[in-house]
């Protein structure tokens, strides 16, 4: 059996987001499909009602004041990948997921801007012409890296 170490970790979050709804939509998926922990950047969060499995119990949500402190926080040797629609962008379907990852989405209307998506490793995109709902493109990042990465198993889920 392989150990939580040689699996990697994950963790995903918003620059910028417009709605606590989303995040805590974001927030509910990362749990299930096993992230570390979700996080904001120049954001803010308000508790949901809605959040029947007090998801902000089971893994953390961290917020940082502005990009560059998401910068001096990212773990050692973790790649931050953005998620846009980008011509430099690889296709989800066809991305190969780093052992160790930051995702970071942006805002549906004006999703990551330029200064962020230099200082990513790498750029993934879903197919279409107009962008999804922040929690639903997060889930689905989620849910790729889990099929991608038979190993990979939530800490919270039985082995």
């Amino acid at each position: 059996m392989k150990t939580v170490n040689e699996k990697g970790y994950c963790a995903i979050g918003v620059f910028r987001g417009k709605t606590h709804h989303n995040i805590g939509t974001l927030w509910r998926s990362a749990y299930i499909l096993g992230a570390a922990y979700i996080f904001t950047v120049d954001g803010k969060y308000k508790k949901q009602s809605s959040d029947v499995l007090r998801t902000w119990s089971r893994i953390p949500l961290f917020s940082y004041k502005d990009f560059d402190e998401l910068l001096k926080n990212i773990p050692y040797d973790c790649r931050l990948i953005g998620v846009e629609m980008d011509d430099r962008a690889e296709f989800l379907h066809e991305f190969q997921h780093p052992k160790r990852a930051i995702y970071l989405l942006g805002a549906e209307d004006t999703g990551l801007p330029e200064f962020v998506k230099e200082k990513c490793h790498m750029l993934v995109k879903l197919p279409g012409n107009n962008s999804l709902n922040v929690g639903v493109t997060g889930s689905i990042v989620l849910h790729d890296r889990c099929a991608k990465v038979p190993t990979f198993l939530p800490a919270h889920h039985k082995e």
